[in-house]
């Protein structure tokens, strides 16, 4: 049973959330769910960050034990953490120490503040890192999560301008995976209609398109151009179809002009995004808005600061770095009871900027999107690329199919070398892709040219590299 030490930070922690939940239940105008927050200033947005911080530490410390031991291994206390000014003091965590407490403390682990008897009376949900390496970490949530939870993710849908009036086609899997789920939670806080798609194989999917004529489908990028395809195969057109708005999620495509331009001219509709993960309370953390979609310079990305502290640090050192700068992004938790991790390296590449966007939202934005993860970094005979640069290239080539993989492999000399398969219906097509990647990635590659249709189709996320390398 928790202490009195922790339940008292417990209560402080969830008085403080409270405090700053303004329009909770309904949109407090046309554009913005929460005109108060979205709008605040940057000294307001501070200040709530700055209250959550020092209300965070002590709850964290005497909730959770992996936090206990690591502020005592050191040599912190709760109190010396207590502003942004302070976070540097605390290295970044990343996800193999939550993989070696998990490992020392089966099967939850202690790094979040859920422990089983929170989770007999309030448990709402568990999920799991939808990671494929390492071991599994799961996260329980609560019913307070829930509500947060749905708030958040609402207040990001408001923003794609998504309404009563739409209906909304999850073609996600329900399984331990956090966005179906959130999404599903907000459109029933907004009062949007939905249609889950769970379970069902494409076809199935493409005739509840043609018949129930939704407005919006939630999918991965990678489902959504399959998607289309079983369409076309039916003899059905997407771009004549009910379908204004793409909503997806998972893997990166609005940061990627050529994949952006290729799902939008498929389903003559927009492209939206979100962009969280599962650690660090998996309500959306960036979403798109309208000013990004039209604007004619890149795509940036919405972060919700009076929810989470967005911060990007050296991919080397872990080191902040100065506005403008690229680096990996580290996210602490403000918005929930069971997982408000503290400088959670998530790990995705981008550039932040803190100039207010023409939306009238005054949160730092992320320039560009988001550029793939560093677990994901391929290192190919000492030159580092990442699959985005890769995806850029290979979609730079007009004619492309929707289907590539990147195969990397040793030769009979010992060489690292890699391979671009792609479907083209021209062969010189190979030496149009394999010049991009030169010139995106700086290396070599051969380009194997199949006939469209080739390769198998996406159902979920799609899998672009296959490394063959020996250890």
């Amino acid at each position: 049973m928790p202490g009195k030490k922790a339940e008292k930070t417990r209560a402080n922690w969830l008085s403080v959330l409270e405090k700053h939940k303004h329009d909770a239940d309904a949109p407090g105008s046309e554009e913005y769910w929460s005109p108060r927050l979205d709008c605040a200033s940057r000294d307001e947005l501070t200040a709530i960050q700055n209250e959550k911080l020092a209300a965070l530490t002590p709850f964290l410390y005497e909730n959770s034990g992996f936090y206990q031991r690591r502020f005592d291994r050191l040599g912190l206390a709760p109190t010396d953490i207590q502003s942004l000014d302070d976070l540097p003091k605390w290295p970044v965590v990343d996800k193999s120490e939550m993989m070696a407490d998990v490992q020392e403390n089966p099967p939850f682990g202690t790094y979040t503040t859920h422990d089983d008897d929170l989770w007999a009376k309030r448990g709402w949900m568990m999920f799991s890192s939808s990671g494929s390496t390492g071991v599994p970490r799961p996260f329980r949530y609560s019913q307070i999560d829930r509500e947060y939870w749905s708030w958040a993710n609402a207040r990001a849908i408001h923003s794609f301008g998504i309404r009563p009036h739409d209906s909304m086609f999850i073609c996600a899997g329900y399984g331990p995976h956090v966005f179906a789920w959130g999404v599903q939670y907000a459109l029933a806080k907004m009062g949007v209609a939905c249609i889950p798609g769970g379970g069902m194989n494409s076809d199935m999917r493409a005739m509840i398109v043609e018949r129930f004529k939704p407005t919006v489908i939630t999918s991965t990028p990678s489902y959504a151009l399959h998607l289309g395809r079983v369409m076309e195969e039916k003899g059905m057109d997407p771009a004549k179809s009910s379908v204004k708005t793409l909503f997806i999620g998972g893997e990166p495509a609005a940061g990627i002009g050529n994949t952006r331009q290729r799902l939008e001219d498929l389903w003559g509709a927009r492209l939206v995004e979100f962009y969280g993960c599962t650690e660090v309370a998996p309500h959306s953390g960036g979403y798109s808005c309208p000013a990004s979609e039209a604007g004619p310079g890149p795509v940036t990305t919405h972060l919700m600061e009076d929810f989470q502290i967005w911060e990007l640090v050296d991919d080397e050192t872990k080191e902040p770095v100065p506005e403008g700068t690229r680096g990996l992004t580290v996210c602490t938790s403000l918005n929930s009871e069971s997982s408000a991790q503290l400088r959670f390296l998530v790990g995705d590449y981008t550039t932040y900027t803190y100039e207010p966007c023409d939306c009238g939202r005054t949160h730092v934005r992320a320039v560009g999107a988001f550029a793939g993860r560093a677990d994901d970094l391929i290192n190919l005979r000492g030159i580092k690329m990442y699959p985005v640069q890769l995806e850029q290239a290979v979609r730079a080539v007009a004619g492309v199919g929707d289907e590539y993989e990147i195969v990397l492999n040793t030769n009979a000399d010992g060489l690292d070398i890699m391979t671009a398969r792609i479907e083209h219906a021209e062969q010189s097509a190979g030496d149009l892709v394999a010049n991009e990647i030169r010139s995106r990635c700086e290396i070599r590659a051969d380009v194997e040219v199949l006939a469209l249709g080739t390769l198998p189709k996406t159902e979920f996320k799609a899998k672009r590299i296959r490394d063959e390398r020996g250890d």
